[in-house]
């Protein structure tokens, strides 16, 4: 190989040289432009999401938004709120008060017993019933199951009182009372199965969208304050006239049919 042609070649191979260098380089400025870029992308997707989580946990619950929400009235109620629910004849001359928290276990075994008693004696103009109702339970055991199954309550009230007492006995049945720790009734699939064991309530869409909307769920809260309102301490807890009726041990709510149906007798005679 002549020198001539050998510098030729040096001169080609530093050109290659260069060239590939230059290639190098604009490699490795492209990765770096995109590991910035995915940086940026992935401190924003961080602080998108911090703000996210902030601002669900700044969100008001459900409950706290329904405080807030206009009032919806269930049909056959009546009073400002729409928290006095007196179901019987009219010209039933007394009224029976009974006050019960859903998920209560006493108040379940007290409707198990004595809630048919209860059931004829209004339908046979007896007496009418006022139903009010707590959720007190929510607070002490913690969730939301006796507000839920009062604004449930509300819906089957909604529909006909009728409705509304076979609803309330479900709620209370054997078969699908929970225990009082377990807080089934926050569920609204759970009281809308309950519900498709009443015949005026199962497949009714108007009952289930109102329970699954939380139609009133603004009133179950009213009716909760009207029970935290009174003299009540427990449930279930009768009165009549203002005064309480008890059973034999003068301090508690009759439990038996017997001691139902004496301290009613006793209430109306007064």
């Amino acid at each position: 190989m002549s020198k001539r042609n050998s510098q030729a070649a040096k001169t080609a191979a530093r050109e290659r040289l260069r060239v590939e260098r230059e290639r190098e380089a604009k490699k490795a400025k492209v990765k770096r432009q995109l590991v910035v870029a995915g940086t940026i992308v992935g401190v924003l997707a961080i602080a998108g999401g911090i703000g996210y989580a902030v601002m669900q946990a700044n969100k008001p619950g459900a409950w706290e938004a329904a405080a807030d929400a206009k009032l919806v009235k269930p049909a056959n109620s009546s009073g400002e709120n729409g928290t006095t629910v007196v179901i019987g004849k009219a010209d039933a001359k007394k009224t029976l008060e009974l006050y019960e928290d859903p998920r209560c276990p006493i108040c379940a075994s007290f409707e198990q017993t004595v809630g048919e008693t209860i059931d004829k004696d209004v339908a046979d103009g007896k007496y009418k019933v006022q139903f009010i109702g707590a959720s007190f339970l929510d607070r002490s055991m913690t969730g939301e199951g006796s507000k839920n199954a009062l604004s449930a309550l509300g819906a089957a009230l909604n529909v006909s009182p009728e409705a509304f007492l076979a609803y309330k006995s479900a709620l209370y049945s054997a078969e699908f009372h929970p225990e009082e720790s377990q807080d089934k009734f926050k569920d609204d699939s759970y009281l809308i199965e309950v519900a498709n064991s009443v015949e005026e309530l199962k497949g009714n869409k108007k009952f289930r969208t109102a329970v699954e909307n939380g139609t009133y769920d603004k009133w179950a809260l009213e009716m909760s304050d009207k029970f935290d309102d009174s003299d009540v301490q427990g449930t279930p807890t009768l009165k009549m006239d203002g005064k309480k009726l008890t059973g034999s041990d003068g301090q508690n709510a009759p439990m038996t049919v017997p001691e139902f149906t004496a301290a009613i007798d006793k209430a109306l005679k007064a």
